[in-house]
């Protein structure tokens, strides 16, 4: 379905970001994925995208917080592959704390990297997806860009973003062939997840078990988590020919969660 396409996917090291990778690789796009992590670990998974699905797997180490790492990394994709078809900005960070004791160089980080990064990419992928009169861009927001949660609020306000961002983005692309989507998961269990769980413990006095079943899970009806695979599947059906009268949208993959 997307042979002869490239995908560039950020923080795509693991979690979401990484089955999204898969996911359009397996559909035959030749793929760029982006993040931190072991050296040797990213080679792997590198290496496993092209032989498993005989596609170009290219990884670029670009530092998300960083504007002219990230359009260094587009220009790179139109350099080495033939050009960025579709980008999907997923890359982001957490942290949990009161708003009166938030660190404001935390606040600085998630804003940088969960909300800036997203514009810097578009903003450099966007001429070449125009003059191509294609290209799919999607946005991984959050539940958290439609609902708030306490003691997050550089996170919510930067999903808040995104939302903005996507509709804003989609209205000047719309006659260009490109879609601009944001997809909108509630609590998949990934790292990012599992890393805010001690926070949310001292943040309100709860055990493991509590934060996972009266914090995480209390907010969505269905009592399970979003899997990797779930939102990777709806990220390739924005990619397809099928959605492309999708745009501008705001997709909740939540578990019921925002429609309370």
């Amino acid at each position: 379905m997307l042979k002869g396409k490239v995908a560039l996917v950020t923080g795509s090291t693991s979690g979401i970001g990484l089955a999204i990778a898969r996911a359009y690789a397996r559909q035959g796009a030749d793929i760029v994925i982006n993040g931190f992590g072991d050296k040797d670990a990213i080679e792997k998974e590198r290496a496993g995208i092209a032989s498993e699905f005989g596609v170009r797997a290219h990884y670029s180490g670009a530092d998300m917080s960083k504007g002219e790492e990230i359009a260094a990394m587009v220009a790179e994709a139109q350099a080495k592959l033939g050009g960025v078809d579709i980008l999907v900005n997923n890359a982001g960070i957490q942290f949990v704390s009161p708003i009166e004791d938030f660190p404001v160089e935390k606040w600085n980080q998630i804003i940088a990297i969960n909300l800036s990064a997203a514009f810097h990419a578009i903003r450099a992928a966007v001429p070449g997806m125009k003059a191509k009169k294609w290209g799919r861009i999607v946005n991984t927001a959050s539940a958290h860009a439609l609902v708030a949660s306490p003691f997050k609020a550089a996170y919510v306000s930067a999903k808040h973003g995104i939302a903005g961002l996507t509709k804003t983005v989609s209205l000047e692309t719309a006659t260009f062939g490109i879609t601009v989507n944001a997809i909108c998961p509630g609590y998949v269990w990934t790292p990012l997840v599992e890393k805010q769980i001690p926070d949310t413990m001292a943040a309100r006095n709860l055990t493991r078990e509590q934060v996972i079943n009266d914090v995480l899970l209390h907010a969505q009806p269905t009592k399970q988590f979003v899997t990797v695979e779930e939102v990777a599947d709806l990220a390739v059906y924005l990619a397809s020919d099928s959605a492309r009268s999708i745009t501008g949208a705001i997709i909740p993959i939540d578990g019921g969660w925002t429609a309370q």
